[in-house]
């Protein structure tokens, strides 16, 4: 099987397969392949965080041009896979000077599939792009062209918990993916000062408490294989939850937008997890720090470019806005190890704070990067010392 991923998190994603139990693991770009039964595929589909997708391979081939691809579609025996009863969708992915619009190589597969019904059946299965009984995948890369079954459906971003977002919230995948990245244990407190509709904040709850993530979620793609096996997918799902564990440290969110308060209460209430997860009306830059020991943070700032004209405030400074995120986290969060993702490289020169580490990742087409900053506990002291002597 593969999973797909976003750039710069394949080696976690691996980390995630292997610790699942599966085997033959191998890093990939934006990908990683392993191996696995029929269980383990539903397994990875309820428990990777940072997996958009598990795909199954059926059959890779040789096209350098669209005759050949129908050609080599067409040779398939389809009735392993469909019936003239099926729905069906072809999602593509190209990566070929031979074939550069992915919406057509999708159509020519799509053909190739109808009419070899047609010409052993008399008759045709039906697409659904929307809600399909089977949905396929073909990638090419140069001429090598690799068709999969689909066993999510939907990307696997969409956990099913999040009924409120606010603008340009940010991806759930990314966020369990940024957590991960950071190192964080679930052994201190956590925060993010800029929820948002909470998302951040969810995935780290989800991690802290080993819940499968994928659990409020209401469909998988494979529930409506000719083979699946819904006994051994409860008793799956029975031993994942028996799997989930206390955590014993606050995780806090703060927004200074009422609307993002109410909206972060709705998905945390909706991933019942309300237990786990305190939302407080605050503004950052206005906060100082109420956690007695060291200190988690992971947020996402806005960036500029992620909100167009009319979506921000005419009023907003983003190189003031960084060098406040900047001054904030020296003066007043003490004993703290913050990370936060943004896009915009310009406006982090004006934070005022030397990062100890830049990870490059993308928020969507973005290119961004992914940033520590260590506040250690004496540097509230050191200004305070300097202001008494000025």
């Amino acid at each position: 099987m593969v999973a797909k991923t976003l750039f710069g998190f394949e080696e976690i994603l691996a980390k995630e397969i292997t610790a699942l139990g599966a085997s033959n693991v191998k890093v990939g770009v934006r990908s990683v392949s392993f191996e696995g039964d029929t269980g383990f595929m539903y397994k990875a589909n309820l428990c990777l965080r940072t997996a958009i997708k598990i795909i199954k391979p059926i059959h890779s081939f040789i096209a350098t041009n669209e005759n050949e691809l129908y050609k080599q579609v067409y040779r398939m025996n389809w009735e392993d896979y469909l019936s003239v009863d099926t729905t069906f969708a072809i999602d593509a992915t190209v990566k070929s000077d031979n074939f550069t619009h992915s919406l057509y190589v999708s159509q020519k597969v799509k053909d190739a599939i109808v009419d070899k019904f047609r010409d052993t059946t008399g008759e045709r299965p039906s697409v659904d792009v929307k809600h399909p009984d089977i949905r396929f995948n073909i990638h090419i890369d140069r001429n090598q062209c690799n068709l999969s079954l689909d066993s999510s459906g939907r990307s696997l971003h969409q956990r099913g918990y999040r009924i409120s977002t606010n603008i340009a919230p940010i991806n759930e995948v990314l966020a369990a993916g940024l957590i991960l990245l950071s190192g964080w244990k679930a052994d201190s407190d956590f925060l993010d000062p800029m929820c948002g509709s909470g998302t951040m904040l969810i995935e780290a709850a989800m991690i802290a408490c080993n819940i499968p993530v994928n659990i409020n979620r209401k469909e998988f793609a494979f529930e409506k294989w000719d083979d699946y096996d819904e006994d051994l997918f409860e008793k799956i799902v029975e031993s994942q939850l028996k799997k989930t564990r206390e955590f014993h440290h606050k995780i806090v969110g703060y927004d200074k937008a009422p609307s993002a308060v109410r909206k972060a209460k709705e998905n945390i209430v909706s991933a019942n997890l309300e237990e786990y997860i305190s939302i407080e009306r605050k503004n950052f830059f206005d906060t100082t720090k109420e956690f007695e020991n060291h200190l988690h943070m992971v947020f996402n700032p806005p960036y500029g470019e992620r909100l167009n004209r009319s979506q921000v405030d005419s009023f907003f400074d983003v190189e003031a806005f960084y060098a406040d995120i900047g001054d904030t986290l020296k003066q007043e969060y003490p004993g703290t190890e913050a990370w936060f993702i943004t896009s915009n490289l310009e406006a982090l020169k004006h934070v005022g704070l030397r990062p100890s580490r830049k990870i490059k990742v993308f928020n969507s087409h973005l290119e961004s990067r992914l940033l520590k900053y260590e506040i250690y506990a004496g540097s509230k002291k050191g200004k305070y010392q300097k202001d008494n002597e000025a």
